[in-house]
């Protein structure tokens, strides 16, 4: 049986630097906070808490927490909006902002487009820490367009500037920007899904259609592991989605699978992507 890895995988470069970057900040020996987990992976935010690192999960919590004089808040890859700068910054709290730079360019996008009088048309899950980042920099009206039916039910006037989720999938953008642009708006449309988020999706793509199983292997809430988990199903229907080695355990594959092809989300760390590698060649499951 062979085992193929989709190549890329794993870690992008946004949540790497995040990562990375509270661990660098660990050294110094001060009160370490970040402002919600720092990745979508229960491993590495487990890890990262054994070794002090405090989450501070939303803006009630924020205002309430009383903080040392010399604690450090971390701003993750998925950004914040201003109200949440300023709050931080009325803490008194030092501010590492680790958030992804094709995150911020949303943030710079839309404040530009917003303050010009252009409603903000956003395709992405309205509940997502970056989605609400986004929104939180927005100067006037906007919208979340979660599908095709919240497209086709757009009904705005004047001018719009459309920007996505950057782990958005890139097809169904398209498909949701093809139905806005049938309304007949004058529409600025940005291609704001990032460049990791789309290599990642068309290599599960590729390797979901050769298959005869496909691991998907991330966070439970990572929205973009989420994306290719679709992908691969959509090809390959023996198809499953871990967060670890040890929830293969009680996966049974059919006795014709030959090809074995493996990817992860952008919250994937490299050694678990690795222990899976070795639990699939090892064990005759």
């Amino acid at each position: 049986m062979e085992v193929k890895l989709a190549d890329p995988s794993g870690f992008c470069f946004g949540v790497k630097r995040a990562v990375d970057g509270v661990y660098e900040k660990l050294k110094s020996g001060r009160p370490i906070y970040t402002y919600g987990p720092v990745v979508h992976n229960e491993t590495v935010v487990s890890d990262l808490e054994q070794k002090g690192v405090r989450v501070i999960d939303d803006k009630e919590t924020l205002e309430k927490t009383e903080f040392e004089s010399d604690a450090c808040i971390i701003i993750r890859a998925h950004g914040i909006g201003r109200d949440i700068y300023d709050l931080i910054e009325a803490k008194g709290c030092e501010i590492v902002d680790l958030t992804c730079p094709f995150v911020a360019r949303i943030h710079n996008i839309v404040l530009e487009n917003s303050r010009e009088g252009r409603h903000i048309v956003i395709v992405g899950k309205s509940t997502h820490p970056e989605i609400v980042g986004i929104c939180g920099w927005i100067d006037g009206p906007f919208t979340v367009v979660g599908g095709e039916k919240d497209a086709e039910n757009l009904d705005l006037t004047g001018g719009i500037t459309v920007v996505a989720q950057t782990t958005f999938q890139y097809r169904k953008f398209l498909q949701i920007v093809e139905i806005i642009n049938k309304k007949g708006y004058n529409a600025n449309v940005v291609n704001t899904i990032c460049s990791a988020t789309k290599d990642r999706q068309d290599a599960a793509e590729v390797l979901s259609k050769e298959a005869d199983a496909m691991i998907v292997i991330g966070g439970s809430a990572s929205s973009n592991t989420r994306k290719l988990y679709e992908i691969a199903s959509e090809n390959c229907p023996n198809t499953v989605c871990i967060q670890k080695p040890d929830d293969l355990k009680d996966y049974k594959l059919p006795e014709s699978v030959k090809l074995i092809g493996i990817t992860a989300g952008a919250s994937t760390p490299q050694n678990i992507i690795e222990e899976v590698q070795r639990y699939v060649r090892g064990t005759n499951f």
